[in-house]
């Protein structure tokens, strides 16, 4: 059997989410969005808590189209708080839409939001190389640089904690360890 990282476990849905997408580079938009609302929407609860209600936020979320989340109205937002589907939690539902309003601003200011997020690595990927996941730390220089900027550009749920899960999630940085078998592949992937 192949070693993974520690916090996979054994539940299939994070074993297939470690093995297939943890670390691997993201550079489209709308997978950017994406991930960047589920990681807020974590704040406070756990990631398998996420994965398991991903494909009902995909639905609540219009397939986290950001033009059209960025019109959502007060009455869109009270349907969502009845969606036992997704995190109920108005100030995470709310800032979906602020967050939408200011990842299309970044998009029409700098063309893309993947250029603007890749800048806080120069544009390639951290190869980090933990022996434990204790190494790994909760946040960075990085990502605290990436927490402020995002913040000053009026996103929301965007501190140095969530940001730091979101590179690793988006493979801004390999976060697997060196004997996770993902960690190689990873790099190979890169290349």
């Amino acid at each position: 059997m192949s070693k993974r990282c520690s916090w996979a476990g054994d539940d299939p849905l994070y074993v297939a989410y470690h093995d297939g997408e943890w670390g691997v580079p993201v550079h489209d938009d709308r997978t950017l969005f994406e991930l960047l609302i589920l990681e807020g929407a974590q704040a406070g609860l756990s990631w398998i808590t996420i994965l398991k209600k991903r494909e009902s936020y995909r639905e609540a979320f219009d397939g986290f189209d950001p033009v059209r989340i960025a019109r959502y109205r007060p009455a869109r937002i009270e349907k969502l708080m009845g969606n036992a589907g997704i995190v109920r939690n108005r100030l995470k539902i709310g800032s979906a839409v602020t967050n939408a309003k200011a990842f299309l601003a970044v998009e029409k200011e700098l063309g893309s939001f993947d250029r603007f997020i890749w800048q806080f690595v120069g544009g390639k990927p951290k190869e980090n190389a933990w022996r434990t996941m204790s190494e790994v730390p909760a946040t960075t220089p990085e990502s605290d640089a990436m927490a402020k900027e995002l913040k000053r550009r009026g996103f929301k749920f965007v501190g140095s904690t969530i940001c730091y899960a979101f590179m690793q999630a988006v493979g801004m940085v390999n976060d697997h360890v060196v004997d996770c078998f993902r960690y190689r592949e990873v790099l190979v992937q890169r290349r």
